[in-house]
């Protein structure tokens, strides 16, 4: 797949504070640590890389602090290609995850919002940026005001909005009205309820390592996932929206779009960490052609 389809991200950027240990540890209990690796992530800019790397042209909608951290982090997405020209640097800390992995490749996850937490405001270049794309791309580690704003923006120029509620929450109807596709994990459904599923045209529920569900306009599927040998889960959903959100904003039909998401998906569990792990397009490609 090509570059050309252009991807505005709006998100989190995060340093990613990681621990391996043999097993995640119960409330109260300490364990012993592997290994301990500073790794670029959040949920925003995890899906702007995977983007990219599926084949997408990206750019960037977000903040990080003034702390040593920030400058890392905005060299990272510009090292992966994204375009970095609206990212904030605020004054303060940037915003961090601290995530723990265990030897079966399961993890937990604690993020602290820091620059992600501010209000941002979108200014009349992230407006043009938005308009002028082929694909809105949200979630919900920012202030929710600033993703209404923006899907607003993106629905009155006729630009698809595919959001990402994670964390989950309830979702106010005027973005809802304002989503194309909508991606939750079983458990984001769970507790964002059926209401708001129903009510939006396209419907993605990721199933781990058996795939993902579809549901649309006159027609529902389910798609498998290829299998590989996970070693590390974090950032496999995030790879497989960015890939997502490449495919739709090509024109791929549903399932299509969801055998390249799902193969994104499947090969980022190969990898540890979160953006780092996402596969570039020519292994989506490969993969994509001896699985289905």
């Amino acid at each position: 797949m090509t570059n050309e389809t252009r991807v505005v991200v709006l998100g989190s950027v995060n340093m990613d504070l990681v621990t391996t240990t043999s097993h995640l540890p119960a409330p109260g209990e300490t364990v012993l640590g592997g290994s301990f690796s500073t790794i670029p992530g959040g949920k925003g800019a995890n899906q702007a890389i995977a983007a990219a790397r599926a084949g997408g042209t990206v750019a960037f909608i977000g903040a990080v602090g003034d702390d040593h951290f920030g400058a890392a982090l905005g060299e990272a997405l510009l090292g992966a290609g994204v375009n970095v020209e609206q990212l904030r640097h605020t004054a303060g800390a940037s915003g961090i995850a601290a995530i723990v992995v265990d030897e079966q490749a399961e993890n937990t996850i604690v993020v602290v919002p820091g620059a992600n937490g501010g209000v941002l405001g979108l200014t009349d270049a992230d407006r043009d940026v938005v308009r002028g794309a082929d694909i809105l791309l949200c979630q919900l580690e920012i202030p929710i005001s600033a993703v209404i704003s923006a899907a607003g923006v993106a629905a009155a120029a006729d630009v698809p909005v595919l959001l990402n509620p994670s964390p989950a929450r309830d979702l106010p109807s005027d973005l809802l009205d304002a989503v194309t596709v909508l991606v939750v994990n079983e458990g984001e459904a769970a507790a964002i309820g059926d209401d708001a599923l129903r009510s939006v045209p396209h419907l993605v529920i990721t199933l781990g390592r058996s795939g993902a569900r579809y549901r649309g306009p006159g027609t529902s599927f389910e798609v498998s996932a290829p299998q590989v040998v996970a070693i590390d889960t974090t950032g496999a959903g995030d790879a497989f929206t960015g890939a997502l959100a490449v495919a739709w904003a090509a024109g791929l039909d549903p399932r299509a779009a969801l055998q390249r998401a799902c193969v994104a998906g499947a090969l980022a569990t190969t990898t540890p960490g979160a953006g780092v792990s996402a596969p570039e397009s020519d292994r989506i490609d490969d993969l994509v052609r001896t699985t289905y």
